[in-house]
């Protein structure tokens, strides 16, 4: 039997709806303007819509013109570069077929940019990954703003673009939004012995050759990489949001239950427009309960840090404000339900075939811990979500979800949890205000006090350790790594070195006002450091051989040097000379960028 709601988690949604309210007001104040204005094409001229169906055919062009049936817009971020996304090459003709079947169209409205942060890892595109965020959102307006659409289907997976993504589909709240996921890649080289290899050659025992040869067999298919990193906490996301079809973001790319959940994904998006009696905006499904049932599913499955800056946007764009506080009050109080690599050996196919999200949500709904009475893309209530997809006959039915899962090494039920609160803490201190993800940090390694070394990039880090100049304890400081100074790049490039100097024993941490990958975790990493050390914050102040203190058990990060306070911030050092590639085109974002704590969005 379900447990009434948490208090907890009760007294978070109250302050968010409160300090929410105004903005919030103002918002559904928008959406109720357009849908008062009824079907968009209805008041679109003749000219306007010729222009509109032109590039149909047949019976699609006749159905749009007479303007009776539901016309859904497919905003797709499609390309093969990211293995996630090349499945998404025939999904518009899939999609076109179901929503024929259904009586209805469909048109590709548009396409968003989509870059794989796998490949830009350590090098110059990566200063325009986090930006990547508000230009897909911009992109998606763009498509949507021909305002000839009934519903949206957006076809997006990866790490910036499911957030820029659902930030569009608020913007454009009075439209229903459905989220056509893709799948995981099949399991390949273990993450954990993909990562030894990383580290070996980090020391010099194997060779580029054995690297490369490593590398490719972890990713090696279409579909999403199989760690939990950013790329799966969004699909999880979307399930505990109640954006996808239920069971939909773990089912392979290929095979007939994929194309099943694929073009019912098109025929839901026909039943929940303006036009049929199921109308259900995406407004009211992005709620601040939804976030706050966001915020639980990636406490609960150990979920990746860069959702702490893509939540507070995707909330923004819907009218809602959430706080770093909330984060932490809510990891206090639920559970760790899963372990998936970086925090544990299984990847997400395993997590799957364990029970996967249906489990989870199964359990977090009988535990009082998330907001069942929600409204979703597949009807009212999140119960629905603690399902699973099957074929019978062919034909798509859903089965309640695993009441135990298959594998207690991957899952644990609520009652018998891995550990008693999330893996995320806030942290705060004389060195600003910031994020640890600890779910997978040894306890023993949840406090390091050691002196600093300050580097202003990556780059200097790695030189550092190839001249062995890491020998004792070390809290290693990369500053200048905000999105008002470069874009806020992730640092994942650094989880060899760090792991390596680990494993020899020694007490290491980075503190940085960048961002680490979804797939770090291992050492103890205080992130997303703020006001970034470009607008004078704390990490400007600090000096080499400072002694300084995190503590992800009271949630502090402390420089203990005693003039600290009273020294002035050094400045940004130049820019190194070197080939653009396109970062020059981004510098209105970076000087207008938010902080970090309020999601570093030049949108909101």
């Amino acid at each position: 039997m379900a447990q009434p709601l948490h208090p907890e988690i009760a007294r978070v949604t109250d302050r968010i709806r409160a300090r929410s309210a105004a903005l919030r007001a103002e918002y559904l104040a928008g959406v109720r303007t357009a849908q008062a204005a009824g079907p968009a094409r209805a008041h679109l001229s003749c000219g306007n819509q010729a222009h509109a169906y032109a590039g149909t055919e047949g019976a699609d062009k006749a159905a749009l013109a007479e303007g009776r049936a539901p016309n859904l817009g497919i905003v797709t971020a499609y390309n093969d570069m990211l293995s996630a996304h090349a499945p998404y090459a025939d999904y518009p003709e899939q999609l076109r077929a179901a929503a024929r079947a259904a009586g209805a169209t469909v048109q590709v409205a548009g396409g968003v940019p989509a870059m794989c942060d796998g490949v830009t890892q350590g090098r110059g595109g990566m200063e325009l990954s986090l930006f990547s965020r508000d230009v897909i959102a911009l992109a998606a307006a763009l498509a949507l703003s021909h305002d000839t659409y009934d519903a949206a289907l957006f076809l997006g997976v990866c790490d910036k673009i499911v957030p820029g993504l659902v930030m569009a589909a608020a913007r454009f709240g009075h439209l229903p939004a459905i989220f056509v996921p893709a799948g995981p890649m099949t399991s390949g080289l273990p993450n954990d012995e993909k990562a030894a290899v990383r580290q070996a050659f980090a020391r010099g025992e194997v060779d580029r050759t054995a690297l490369m040869a490593a590398e490719m067999a972890s990713y090696h298919g279409q579909g999403t990489c199989t760690f939990y990193g950013t790329a799966n906490s969004n699909q999880m996301l979307m399930e505990v949001m109640g954006l996808h079809l239920p069971g939909a973001a773990f089912v392979p790319p290929a095979g007939a239950l994929r194309t099943a959940l694929t073009k019912a994904a098109a025929t839901r998006a026909a039943a929940i427009t303006a036009l049929g009696d199921s109308y259900t905006p995406v407004a009211e499904v992005l709620d601040e309960r939804a976030f706050v049932n966001g915020i639980v599913g990636l406490m609960a499955t150990g979920g990746s840090t860069n959702l702490v800056l893509h939540l507070p946007a995707m909330a923004r764009a819907a009218g809602i404000v959430l706080e770093p506080a909330d984060f932490a009050a809510i990891s206090g109080v639920v559970p760790l339900l899963a372990r998936v690599y970086p925090n544990g050996l299984a990847d997400v196919n395993h997590f799957h075939a364990a029970g996967g999200i249906g489990f989870v949500i199964g359990q977090l709904i009988e535990a009082g811990l998330v907001h069942e009475d929600v409204q979703t893309i597949a009807g009212p209530g999140l119960a629905r979500y603690a399902a699973e997809p099957v074929l019978k006959d062919g034909a798509l039915h859903w089965r309640p979800a695993p009441a135990t899962p298959a594998n207690d090494r991957i899952l644990r039920p609520a009652k018998d949890p891995f550990s008693p609160t999330g893996g995320l803490r806030e942290l705060s201190g004389n060195l600003g205000h910031g994020v640890i993800k600890v779910s997978a940090v040894a306890p023993e390694r949840h406090v390091i006090e050691a002196p600093a070394r300050i580097f202003a990039d990556q780059a200097e880090v790695k030189a550092a350790w190839q001249a062995g100049a890491f020998t004792a304890d070390t809290v290693i400081v990369v500053r200048f790594q905000g999105p008002r100074a470069n874009g806020m790049p992730e640092l994942h490039g650094l989880t060899p070195v760090l792991s390596v100097l680990q494993d020899r024993g020694l007490r290491v941490a980075l503190v940085t006002d960048g961002r680490m990958s979804g797939a770090s975790g291992k050492v103890a990493s205080a992130i997303h450091i703020a006001p970034e050390a470009a607008m004078g914050g704390p990490l400007a102040r600090l000096r080499d051989g400072d002694l300084v203190r995190l503590d992800a058990t009271t949630g502090r990060i402390d420089c203990l040097a005693p003039d600290f306070e009273s020294r002035a911030p050094v400045t940004p050092p130049p820019r190194p000379a070197g080939a653009d590639l396109g970062r020059s085109l981004f510098g209105l974002f970076r000087d207008n960028a938010g902080p970090a704590t309020e999601g570093a969005s030049v949108l909101f």
